[in-house]
């Protein structure tokens, strides 16, 4: 089994595109690019923040720096003994940087009542647990999406993934409560984020030039933080 990467850090850049746009997209990509070995998977998140939602109020800013934590899974968790993954996302002048654990579920929920991470990096335990005791986190929405992943055929370090069907609900905030939610976009936009430790390939953004596909500023915690805004202020009265 390859290891399970820890810490990521590369440039990124968001897109929404129509339906068409996709289509077109992935048929002019050709084999320049291919499914990587994650190729599709249902990705479910809880994120965590303060009571009165700093950290998504502060992103939403657009700060030179912001973080944010969430705890992961790619599909909903079976039991309490799937892999999830707890992660600190961090973004400095526009260079994101993910740091991530990769735990079952009943470690997580054992952190949260004992602040006991016994994982194999000290430091980006140390980093979470930081973030956790400062702002007194704690959940505050669930995301989740239908995401399709490549990367460069010949350049592994170039991925593409696609985000469909993203929805949310600010009730049940646990992964195991299954993955349904209210869906974000009204028409069926996909978000579309390329990733590099470098530029992108030319071949990449001559296809984005001749299809008019430009990049757009989006934060999936945020714009639904902002969408869904009244709901979580009155979700916030009622639990006073």
């Amino acid at each position: 089994m390859s290891e399970i990467q820890a810490v990521f850090e590369r440039r990124e850049t968001k897109y929404i595109l129509s339906r068409k746009q996709y289509d077109e997209l992935i048929k002019a990509l050709g084999k320049n690019i291919e499914p990587d070995i994650y190729f599709r998977n249902t990705n479910c998140s809880v994120y965590y923040d303060t009571p009165e939602f700093e950290l998504v109020s502060q992103s939403l800013e657009k700060p030179i720096f912001k973080q944010k934590i969430r705890i992961r899974s790619y599909g909903v968790p079976k039991d309490d003994t799937s892999p999830v993954f707890l992660e600190i996302k961090k973004k400095y002048d526009g260079i994101g940087n993910k740091r991530r654990i990769n735990m079952r579920l009943k470690d997580f929920y054992h952190f949260l009542q004992t602040d006991e991470l016994n994982g194999d990096n000290p430091q980006i335990e140390r980093e979470i647990k930081h973030v956790f005791h400062h702002y007194d986190l704690r959940p505050s929405i669930f995301i989740a999406y239908e995401r399709y992943s490549y990367c460069g055929a010949e350049n592994p370090n170039f991925r593409l993934t696609f985000d469909f069907d993203v929805r949310s609900r600010l009730d049940h905030l646990r992964l195991e409560d299954g993955d349904q939610g209210e869906l974000y976009f009204k028409n069926g936009e996909i978000i579309m984020e390329a990733k590099s430790l470098g530029a992108f390939p030319m071949w990449f953004v001559k296809e984005l030039s001749r299809l008019h596909i430009y990049p757009a500023s989006f934060q999936k915690y945020g714009y639904i933080y902002q969408a869904r805004f009244n709901e979580i202020k009155n979700k916030k009265k009622e639990n006073k």
